[in-house]
């Protein structure tokens, strides 16, 4: 039986070594397999053929809606976008000193930020791969800086373990790694894997895992100046008679185990959140204003649909201005794409077919959280030398959110205090009032930096279920099919593509989104998937472009 304990199967050691080597290989074992792929994005959409002063109508202004816009309207066509709110962006929202705003319930927030500082409630960073929403950032002019995901030197935390102090991620994973590294060089001495590995593969793969495990002679992972190059040092090198470093100890393998700080490490090795990541330069709304700023008057912002109504010639839309509710107005198109979340959607009145209006009423929505704290110093910086990036921690929080400007300066700084989602604790939050959750907040807070109590200001508080243009933060549960809610008459499709599926043509069976939490995905891509199916194949008056998107 200690034979058979100890004898490591290659499939295992190839897993292990997946799970910690990261990325880049199993990146290319999930492109083969159909998991993964690079964006199908190779420039600008190229709409063909002649519009004949055709129009449509869009309704809302978030990123899909004015993608189609922009992208229609260079086209020849005549476009329209209605928006509920008073700003364009949908989703891709900032929150500055002295934005107000009613949440679902009457409870109404002001933030109170300093100057300068903000918060992103929806949305807030861009993969390098999300080529489709980097080149509109292009050609609108909005400026782009780094988005720290990974800093080493941000905490991983867990409640009950390590005595509740929170660890930095370089610890944990030098540890995690050299542990992992010192076992599988034992079984490779050993001679222990079950399948042919020959000698001269042996000796590669042990300087292999020395290397990669600061593994000292002995193939053993211990306290000393090789490993502490990597998890850090209990004193650093210098100048002067203190010059000389001391090395660290590192956390014992059990004990990073029982405290599952290492389901945390994925977070730097998935593909969605690899280097490098990107923000605009001031806040992420400033997309949703450059797409404003080029639409122009096309978009009538204020403007609540109440009603969708289509025949064989034409689309029209009831709505209502929100600053003068009383008069109600009417607009017509010949074609109608509509980015309306599914929330508001399932509860208008609708020309659809009762399987389309029962698709649409089935889908619901997650919440999420998010929470900005504003407080009197920079003191991550300060006392803990955290600049930028992302500390975890298994309280409802979730996590806590460096911000990735200002380096270095004195002065008041803006924390992500929380991001919850998909869960009971996202729903706890939402059902209390914006003070409670951002106290809340400071209390979870501050089991992982202590200056919170003395350095706290001010916060404001997201809830997205009770955000009332959206209701929600993305569609959640069973995939949607596009067979499903595609469907209206002969002359009506409400759906959106998959942003893997190749347009002009919305392919039933596929699931409605393959990534549903970001912008270029359900955004820009399957805004080009409707509207060249919609208006090169003249099929459908009425179009659901995919809006439940555009969070993480």
């Amino acid at each position: 039986m200690q034979d058979e304990a100890a004898v490591l199967r290659r499939r295992d050691l190839l897993s292990l070594i997946g799970a910690m080597a990261g990325s880049a290989a199993m990146y290319h074992a999930m492109t083969s397999l159909g998991f993964a792929s690079e964006s199908r994005y190779r420039g600008p959409i190229r709409l063909e053929g002649n519009p004949k002063g055709a129009s449509v109508l869009i309704l809302g202004a978030g990123l899909a809606g004015m993608t189609a816009a922009l992208e229609l309207r260079n086209a020849g066509y005549q476009v329209q976008v209605l928006e509920f709110n008073g700003r364009a962006g949908g989703r891709n929202w900032t929150l500055r000193g002295g934005d107000s705003f009613t949440e679902l319930g009457g409870a109404t927030q002001t933030c109170e930020f300093e100057p300068g500082l903000y918060i992103n409630p929806g949305p807030w960073r861009i993969p390098y791969h999300h080529r489709a929403l980097l080149d509109y950032c292009r050609r609108l002019n909005v400026a782009l800086e780094p988005f720290i995901q990974l800093n080493h030197n941000a905490y991983l935390h867990a409640s009950r373990a390590f005595g509740g102090a929170p660890q930095r991620i370089r610890a944990v994973k030098a540890d995690f790694q050299g542990h992992l590294s010192e076992l599988l060089a034992k079984a490779t001495q050993q001679g222990r894997l079950d399948e042919a590995v020959t000698k001269e593969d042996q000796e590669i793969l042990l300087q292999a895992l020395r290397s990669w495990g600061a593994l000292d002679r002995n193939y053993n992972y211990s306290a000393g100046l090789f490993s502490s190059a990597y998890r850090g040092y209990a004193s650093a090198p210098g100048g002067g008679l203190t010059a000389m470093p001391v090395p660290s100890d590192p956390v014992a393998l059990s004990d990073i185990l029982k405290s599952q700080l290492w389901r945390y490490l994925q977070n730097f090795a998935s593909y969605n959140f690899q280097t490098t990541m990107f923000q605009p330069v001031g806040g992420m709304d400033m997309i949703g204003k450059a797409f404003a700023k080029e639409l122009g008057d096309v978009i009538r912002t204020n403007a609540r649909v109440t009603k969708i109504q289509q025949n064989d010639r034409c689309v029209t839309v009831t709505f209502v201005d929100t600053q003068k509710p009383a008069i109600v107005q009417t607009a017509t198109a010949d074609w109608c794409i509509c980015t309306i979340p599914l929330t508001i959607l399932s509860q208008l009145p609708l020309d659809v077919s009762p399987a389309t209006k029962a698709a649409i009423d089935a889908v619901p929505y997650a919440d999420a959280v998010k929470i900005g704290l504003q407080f009197k110093r920079r003191f991550w910086e300060e006392d803990n030398a955290i600049y930028g990036g992302i500390s975890y921690t298994d309280l409802p929080i979730r996590q806590i959110a460096y911000p990735n400007t200002g380096y270095n300066r004195t002065g008041r700084g803006v924390l992500l205090g929380a991001y919850l989602f998909d869960g009971a604790n996202a729903y706890e939050f939402s059902a209390m009032q914006p003070a409670a959750r951002v106290a809340r907040a400071v209390e979870f807070g501050s089991e992982i930096h202590p200056q919170y109590q003395s350095e706290f200001e001010n916060g404001v508080a997201v809830a997205w279920h009770r955000v009332p243009f959206t209701l929600g933060c993305r569609a959640t549960g069973r995939r949607m099919r596009a067979s499903s809610i595609t469907p209206i008459s002969a002359r009506s499709t409400a759906a959106s593509c998959s942003p893997a599926s190749t347009p002009p043509s919305c392919r039933p069976g596929r699931r409605a989104r393959s990534c549903r939490r970001w912008m270029r995905s359900g955004g820009c891509m399957s805004a080009w998937c409707k509207h060249e199916a919609l208006l090169h194949h003249r099929t459908d008056r009425f179009a659901r472009v995919d809006c439940d998107r555009c969070y993480c």
